[in-house]
């Protein structure tokens, strides 16, 4: 997820205090990807931000669901037409089956 951004695109500042054996960790690991640390440090926590709005937008999604989920089992709607036969022929072919 690494994004190519011109230098006079990026306008507000994001500061940080951090050890220095923090520091030299960021500037090993960056070192490793042969990038500079400012651009280690933006990408990397741009793709945690990412990661961690994606599994709430899951968790909200999964919450939604389930509540859906529980109401169509204390109220499930009333099957009417092609649906409601279909449904009739299931049930008779798992009876004849003996399920």
């Amino acid at each position: 997820m690494h994004t190519v951004t011109t230098e006079r695109t990026r306008s507000a500042r994001l500061e940080a205090r951090v050890t220095r054996e923090q520091k030299d960790r960021l500037e090993r690991a960056a070192s490793l990807q042969g990038r500079s640390l400012t651009d280690f440090v933006v990408s990397t926590v741009e793709e945690a931000a990412a990661r961690i709005l994606r599994e709430r937008e899951v968790l909200a999604l999964s919450a939604r669901d389930r509540k859906a989920f529980v109401a169509a089992l204390l109220k499930p709607p009333v099957l009417r037409g092609r649906l409601a036969r279909a449904v009739k022929r299931y049930k008779r072919a798992l009876a004849a089956n003996g399920a």
